[in-house]
């Protein structure tokens, strides 16, 4: 039986959400075919728990107590889990992962420049300047550029945390601090007045897979933490869209996950525009919570958690 080593936690505010996944993730592995261990790796180092005890993990060979990794099942969302270093790690270690690759991994963390490569080869997204740390700022220019309302974020974060909606050119520097509080940068986009949708994808044996869409209605500014994670939200799925859309939405998806060459579970979001969907990000670590939208999705096709988990974990 193969040992899987459930990575959870990190080194972001995305911890908290990390370790609610990963608890879904470690619940739903189907234990007659693998061994799920959770490993924690956080600012007090990196352990492996079984039972009530505590063993710290051997980073030299990602081992403890003589107890070896077959398989990373990685759950962390934010750094080191979503930005390319245990992937690289993994890499160095010949230790198959659940996730893309390093390279893929370090690219579409970077929000920014993510986008911008994508638009180049025909995705919508919207426009967005980027901010980067102790850089000044000319907020006129800024807004000459995206206009208002816009969106302030972490070009390096998830979850909703430190992201703000900004109405008036005297709230942009605010919204900024904050960004900045939860990412290395800041991008700042311009508002896109339209429906909010969210399709899941994986890849199993017999290819890629695509899942329900699901519409995220909201009577909060925008789909923020609260909505996301306490309930301030509807998530209809599926999404009362036309087939046209319905095709649209799951065609980019698809090819979304082909050109940045994706592995594993991931999750596109988009704005749908004047009958077109706009790329808000591609998330390659997504949720997977009871609260978490890929789990819906699954259900709505008819797919167990057990089963998802193991169709990721039989290609590695």
């Amino acid at each position: 039986m193969k040992n899987v080593a459930v990575i959870e936690g990190g080194y972001s505010h995305e911890k908290v959400i990390s370790l609610q996944s990963a608890e879904t993730v470690y619940q739903n592995i189907d234990n007659q075919k693998y061994n799920p261990i959770k490993v924690r790796i956080d600012e007090e180092g990196w352990f492996a728990y079984e039972g009530d005890e505590k063993f710290e993990i051997n980073r030299n060979d990602f081992s403890f107590n003589d107890t070896k990794f077959d398989i990373a099942f990685i759950v962390i969302h934010g750094t080191p889990g979503e930005d390319g270093k245990l992937q690289a790690y993994f890499d160095m270690l010949d230790i198959p992962y659940t996730t893309c690759s390093h390279l893929a991994a370090t690219l579409t963390f970077d929000k920014f420049i993510c986008n911008q490569y994508l638009k180049t080869i025909g995705i919508k997204v919207a426009d967005a300047v980027l901010i980067r740390q102790n850089e000044i700022i000319n907020t006129v220019d800024v807004i000459s550029k995206v206009g208002l309302p816009c969106f302030v974020k972490p070009n390096d974060g998830g979850s909703s945390f430190g992201v703000t909606k900004v109405q008036s050119e005297n709230e942009l520097m605010h919204a900024i601090k904050l960004a900045l509080k939860h990412g290395t940068q800041a991008i700042i986009e311009s508002f896109m007045n339209g429906r909010e949708v969210t399709n899941g994808i994986y890849k199993n044996k017999t290819g890629i897979i695509t899942l329900p869409i699901t519409e995220i209605v909201t009577t909060n500014d925008f789909f923020d933490f609260d909505a996301k994670y306490k309930g301030e939200s509807d998530e209809i799925t599926p999404a009362d869209l036309t087939n046209e859309m319905e095709q649209k939405v799951k065609g980019l998806t698809k090819k979304i996950y082909e050109l940045l060459d994706l592995d594993g579970i991931a999750r596109a979001d988009y704005i749908l525009q004047n009958n077109e969907p706009y790329l808000i990000e591609i998330n390659t670590v997504p949720g997977l919570s009871g609260e978490s939208l890929i789990p819906q999705m699954a259900e709505y096709q008819g797919i167990s958690l057990k089963q998802l988990f193991n169709e990721v974990l039989d290609l590695c």
